[in-house]
């Protein structure tokens, strides 16, 4: 009797091949182009691998050298550009004091994360994930930590489907070995956030908890 998982076999056997066939494929690199990163997955559910480049491009800006991200499909036996967007990476010094802010893109379960971090003693670090849906990579999902030692760290989740933001602070006291002497923390919605890999980081999206009044930022 053929069982489930040996029905599933074949059909792994094939992603895997696909995979090492993807790696092995030549990528086109634009002049003044250097690949940072690059992940593939599949992103959008044909069972297809899509591949994630990261460029920096030598075109300046005020922080630095532009960043550029883009999505390929592999199609008549090369990889082509499907989605692409300048706007998506910070720039190079976008980090502040430490320099480069980007940190890494991963794609699992269809969706494609990318993470941030940078600051001086005051530090931060959000993660954006973006799912394949209206044609689109829309922002589903954000998550910020930031703050220093001896004084306080927040964080707030955002399920931008959903609409759900847990945010959360934590009040550090540095004479008593980083105590949290008090925590705080909320829950509300906010809903019609329409931010995909296009238009991210165009216009700052600014957010006000109803109960401590403290101003969030995306």
């Amino acid at each position: 009797m053929l069982t489930y998982d040996k029905m599933k076999l074949p059909f792994i056997i094939y992603l895997l091949f696909l995979s090492f066939l993807s790696f092995g494929q030549e990528i086109v690199i634009p002049n003044g182009y250097e690949l940072i990163a690059e992940d593939i997955g599949d992103l959008d559910k044909d069972q297809i691998c899509e591949k994630v480049l990261v460029f920096e491009t030598s075109e300046p800006s005020e922080y630095g050298n532009v960043r550029e991200i883009q999505v390929l499909k592999y199609s008549n036996g090369k990889w082509q550009v499907w989605k692409k967007s300048s706007n998506a990476i910070l720039k190079s010094q976008e980090g502040g004091v430490m320099g480069d802010p980007f940190e890494e893109i991963a794609i699992e379960n269809g969706i494609l994360t990318i993470s941030f971090s940078g600051g001086s003693s005051w530090k931060w670090f959000y993660k954006d994930k973006y799912r394949f849906q209206n044609e689109e990579f829309e922002l589903i999902g954000h998550t910020s930590i930031y703050g220093r030692n001896c004084d306080y760290w927040a964080s707030f989740d955002f399920n931008i489907s959903t609409g759900k933001i847990i945010y959360e602070k934590e009040y550090e006291d540095c004479e008593k070995d980083q105590e949290i002497y008090k925590t705080e923390v909320e829950e509300f919605f906010y809903k019609g956030l329409k931010i995909n890999l296009n238009n991210r980081n165009l216009d700052k999206v600014k957010l006000t908890t109803p109960k401590y009044q403290e101003d969030l930022y995306l």
